[in-house]
């Protein structure tokens, strides 16, 4: 039988990639302070996500996670999250159309402040300080008062996050979301690219059918899924502490939800049964992620499983493929029969970014486009094979016209790079790849979509 769970049973488990605090008095008062603080979403909007992802599940739906690696304090401006939100709707738009499902939208936004690292410390000119885990808990600049923890980060991160999600909230409810609005979505840098025509095609493509649907009555004014849309936020349950003081008893169940996002998600760095990250997981009820790759021992998946989800509940759990180019057709076939063969209720979703990470010559972190293309195609490749649902995809990208992975239809080049290469941590697709990246995607569900009719046809 489990033991009772509690928030802070954590505490009591081996705890992976956490900072050590020098000063405990402050970290109690951060603690403190953030308890005392509003929830940052609401029981009701997870659950309504979860509800959603059970869809997802059952090949009704498909998921597309996206947004910064690691959100920074600098970076924090009104118009790049406008910039991030803008280009996950045209990327929701063009998957929507060629998959004919709907798409759940979560971004890794308002909150996606920490990281995990390789190694606990850094070592530049023989001085060795700890590592940047993100701007939650220590500061880029590499000086001994930056990179110590300090709890009163974690202030600023919940502020910046309420800030974050209030505006996007705007967004996604007060009209920036309507289809009528199609045309103005696309960026500025993006419109001189020649993804512009395709996206402008399909863009008038929406109007005439929105003409349609207005000439039989359906209207914005009489049907607000034509004006507004679902967005939920996401991040990796990372620092503990954290998560545990927004943990929050909703009121209307008696269930505990981490109110610090909608989903959470597990790392491949603290994917382990008996760590103190799934034991934190298990007591709350949002839905959550969790990273399977090449490390991936799945036997303790299993039990995993059986302790974030011993109700098998659809919805609860998404398993994130990060493979890597060159391992996803070899390495996911066997995660998925194991899966399927234990009869377990999970979507699946790809992140073709974090297997796909390398040096440039000129030293800077960088992902090649065609690499993450070729993974997302491998991932398709596998389920069809498997007959399982290539149920979403996943990745870092930014708003901003930033060089910092090489390649796609205006290709960035290893030459380029440091021209805007403004990342904390890892490298993330412009806005312009990442409609690339979409209408890509789009074929292949396009593909998948006849395949299916014709299948049934056949049958028939």
């Amino acid at each position: 039988m489990a033991e009772k769970w509690t928030p802070e049973g954590w505490r009591s488990k081996p705890a992976k990639q956490m900072p050590v605090y020098p000063n405990s008095a402050e970290l109690a008062k951060a603690e403190t302070t953030l308890r005392n603080y509003p929830p940052l979403v609401f029981a009701g909007e997870a659950r309504r996500l979860k509800a959603t992802l059970a869809r997802v599940v059952d090949g009704r739906a498909f998921l597309m996670q996206g947004g910064d690696c690691a959100e920074s304090f600098a970076e924090f401006h009104p118009n790049n999250i406008r910039d991030t939100f803008r280009v996950l709707l045209q990327m929701a738009v063009v998957l929507t159309f060629a998959a004919a499902l709907p798409v759940v939208k979560v971004g890794r936004l308002a909150g996606q402040f920490a990281k995990p690292r390789s190694s606990d410390t850094e070592t530049i000119d023989g001085v060795t300080l700890p590592a940047y885990r993100g701007d939650m808990i220590n500061g880029m600049e590499f000086t001994r008062e930056a990179r110590d923890p300090s709890p009163a980060r974690m202030v600023q991160a919940y502020n910046q996050s309420a800030a974050t999600l209030n505006l996007l909230r705007a967004f996604a409810q007060g009209g920036y979301a309507d289809l009528h609005r199609v045309h103005q979505w696309t960026l500025g840098f993006v419109a001189s690219s020649p993804l512009a025509e395709r996206f402008e095609g399909l863009a008038n493509r929406i109007d005439e059918t929105l003409a349609f649907m207005a000439a039989c009555g359906i209207t914005s004014e009489t049907t607000p899924q034509i004006r507004e849309t679902d967005f939920f936020t996401s991040h990796e349950a990372l620092l503990l502490p954290y998560e545990q003081v927004m943990t929050r008893v909703d009121s209307t169940t008696g269930e505990w939800y981490d109110t610090s996002a909608h989903m959470l998600w597990i790392g491949d760095r603290t994917r382990t049964s008996a760590g103190a990250h799934v034991d934190y997981l298990r007591g709350i009820h949002n839905p959550l992620g969790i990273k399977v790759g090449p490390t991936t021992d799945l036997d303790d998946l299993i039990r995993i499983l059986d302790i974030l989800n011993p109700k098998d509940e659809a919805g609860r759990i998404t398993l994130i493929a990060r493979m890597g180019t060159d391992k996803v057709e070899a390495g996911l076939p066997p995660i998925i029969r194991r899966i399927t063969r234990e009869g377990r209720k999970v979507a699946w979703s790809c992140d073709p970014m974090h297997g796909n990470t390398v040096k440039s010559a000129n030293g800077l972190k960088t992902r090649h486009f065609d690499r993450i293309v070729a993974e997302v195609r491998g991932f398709f490749a596998v389920h069809r094979g498997e007959g399982t649902f290539p149920g979403g995809v996943h990745f870092e990208l930014t708003g901003q016209n930033v060089t910092e992975c090489v390649g796609g239809a205006q290709p960035v080049t290893e030459a380029n790079l440091a021209d805007r290469y403004h990342t904390h941590c890892d490298p993330r697709l412009n806005a312009e790849q990442s409609l690339e990246l979409a209408f890509e995607i789009a074929e292949m569900l396009k593909d998948r979509r006849v395949a299916n009719r014709e299948r049934l046809a056949q049958a028939v």
